[in-house]
């Protein structure tokens, strides 16, 4: 008997010593958790750049690599518990996709790194003091668009204009302090802005039809709200003849007239690129936010025939992308 109880507890030692080894595994592999305020293509596209970034540095999800993904459904409330839930998890690194995502994430941990992504002005959202040493937790890619180069784009395709309409989230900070920019910008291109609030996606048909008749050409920047609702701008653009012009470049395809700026794919590359840093060992309050430097035109010269404006050739000609 003593044998066979000597070999039982040596088989329960080896046992238990290989599910150890197991759980250590575990808990030692890397995780990455992303979120986003909400789904439509641009931050979809961010999402799909930065788990790809990852693959190809030897990250594949499902295999070597824990990964989640939640959205909050454009609720702030919604974007807190994922974020509660998510430092519940441990992850390695979380990742929120714009402002509203990171300040809820901001708020719910000091200690897991951080790397946000597709947040236009990090100061103004309090989520940094310093883009070139964020400090703490938390750093990320800012996609801060070139709003001098959507106002000429908005002249170039209405000559005329001398107002502009902005349907925009007060709620949501980025989308703030975008306006307060153009704002500043508006009057050394001779023009006058006209706002109309959208607090929620279910809104932005009403805030569009308030402008009609009261603006020259609309205008949405990187606003999370508005463009998960872009087409009912799309519907009042046409429906009056209104020229409608967007700040991304993915809402071409969905039915503005034009865009300048980012590929989003890219801005989630180059934000898994960082992502990759604090895995291999990087503190990310020690790296520098970056920005976007590479900026595209998307023009859609049918939608344009449809909402009363055509596209002179040198702009078609300079476009990146024709729809």
């Amino acid at each position: 008997m003593t044998r066979i109880r000597q070999a039982i507890v040596a088989v329960l030692g080896g046992l238990l010593a290989m599910a150890g080894t197991a759980e250590a595994e575990h808990h030692g592999s890397k995780s990455v958790a992303v979120t986003a305020i909400v789904e439509h293509p641009a931050l979809d596209a961010v999402r799909d750049g930065i788990r790809d970034e990852l693959a190809a540095a030897g990250y594949v999800a499902g295999e070597n690599l824990g990964w989640m993904y939640e959205s909050a459904q454009g609720n702030p409330a919604t974007a807190a518990q994922i974020a509660r839930k998510f430092v519940g998890e441990a992850p390695s690194v979380i990742v929120p996709i714009s402002t509203p995502s990171a300040q809820a994430v901001a708020s719910a941990t000091q200690d897991i790194p951080i790397v946000f992504s597709a947040v236009t002005d990090p100061l103004a959202a309090k989520l940094v003091a310093d883009m070139d040493a964020p400090g703490g937790n938390i750093t990320g890619v800012s996609d801060l668009s070139p709003l001098d180069k959507h106002l000429e784009l908005i002249q170039a395709i209405v000559p005329d204009v001398e107002t502009v309409g902005i349907v925009y989230n007060p709620g949501e900070a980025n989308a703030v302090a975008l306006v307060e920019r153009l704002q500043a910008l508006a009057p050394a291109h001779g023009l006058t802005l006209v706002t109309a609030a959208a607090p929620r996606s279910a809104d932005v048909l009403a805030a569009g039809q308030s402008l009609v008749g009261k603006v020259d050409a609309l205008y949405v920047g990187t606003d999370n709200t508005v463009v998960s609702g872009l087409e009912a701008l799309v519907k009042v653009g046409i429906d009056n003849q209104v020229p409608f012009i967007a700040g991304d470049t993915n809402s071409v395809e969905r039915g503005a007239i034009a865009a300048v700026g980012f590929n989003y794919y890219d801005v989630g590359r180059q934000t898994g690129k960082l992502v990759l840093r604090i895995l291999e060992g990087e503190a990310p309050g020690v790296i520098a936010v970056e920005g976007v430097e590479i900026v595209e035109l998307h023009v859609n010269p049918g939608i344009a025939e449809r909402m009363g404006v055509t596209l002179s050739q040198d702009l078609i000609d300079g476009a990146t992308t024709v729809y």
